[in-house]
């Protein structure tokens, strides 16, 4: 099996949320922790670092051009020209400890996005494209990694605390979803499910949070294989590269000890694993 590649050091604090841009050919993803966002050219090999001022959770690209950010305090817009941004709105703004974590685009154009919460818990919500928020799910340990079957039929959601990755049947048209059930339930030795990236053929890739590993299921939930990576906390993973078949894996050194730290020297850095299958292209924010 072809094992992954130590692509960039980078030594994020809390690497996540990975998002290849197909026209610019350029991968993005956020360090949390380090309040900025990042993209790197895998061709020149040129990486760019802007601060954001505030955790940012995750990203999602536009039609209009820019980002949506999702953040400490709330969904905001980013103007790549300014570098300058404008908060759309925060539906937990009464609640001081939570703060947006992990997102996506569904193929209608709308961002989905979760909370990592308090004692009252998260919540996934979506924002559409005429600017206003439902919230979709609540009672959540914290919301994480998500994504769509290639046929839009199913929608995968992870709450990484229980260690489960759900399904729900998914309805493109109105963008609502129903019939959850349990997809994978990952055993604590194995780590916790973290962010996830599905390929064309339907088969979901999952980060394991203190599991060393990225595992590939099958539509049935099935592990097809593992992936060990030399770091401890992989956090997330896209498909990118011209023909959609890099799996780019981030990860984080947060909450690891100096001993910890000493031994995982790649903790936060950013990987490559060359794929015999392709990802799905992602989809951009239509407002």
């Amino acid at each position: 099996m072809v094992q992954p590649e130590h692509l960039l050091t980078i030594g994020n604090k809390l690497g996540e949320g990975p998002l290849w841009h197909p026209e610019q050919g350029l991968l993005y993803w956020v360090d949390i922790e380090g309040e900025c966002f990042q993209r790197f050219s895998l061709e020149i090999g040129t990486l760019e670092t802007i601060p954001v001022g505030q955790p940012v959770g995750c990203l999602a690209f536009r039609k209009s051009g820019g980002l949506v950010l999702a953040l400490r305090d709330g969904l905001a817009f980013w103007d790549p020209e300014s570098k300058t941004m404008e908060i759309i709105q925060d539906p937990e703004a009464d609640r001081e400890n939570s703060r947006f974590n992990d997102g996506r685009v569904d193929v209608k154009g709308r961002f989905w996005a979760g909370t990592l919460g308090d004692d009252q818990g998260s919540s996934l919500y979506r924002l559409d494209p005429d600017g206003s928020i439902q919230i979709m799910e609540s009672r959540i340990g914290i919301s994480n990694g998500l994504g769509w079957s290639p046929d839009n039929s199913v929608m995968y959601f992870t709450d990484s605390p229980t260690g489960t990755i759900y399904q729900y049947d998914f309805d493109p048209e109105y963008g609502s979803i129903s019939n959850p059930r349990v997809f994978v339930q990952v055993p604590p030795e194995d780590g916790f499910p973290d962010g996830l990236a599905v390929d064309s053929q339907g088969f979901v890739w999952s980060a394991h949070w203190d599991g060393w590993r990225i595992s590939r299921y099958d539509p049935d939930g099935a592990i097809e294989r593992m992936v060990y990576l030399p770091v401890q906390r992989p956090t997330s993973c896209a498909f990118g590269g011209p023909d959609l078949d890099q799996l780019f894996i981030t990860s984080a050194w947060t909450g690891l000890s100096p001993a910890e730290r000493q031994e995982q020297p790649l903790a936060g850095d950013l990987f490559l694993l060359p794929v015999d299958v392709e990802g799905q292209k992602e989809h951009f924010f239509a407002g």
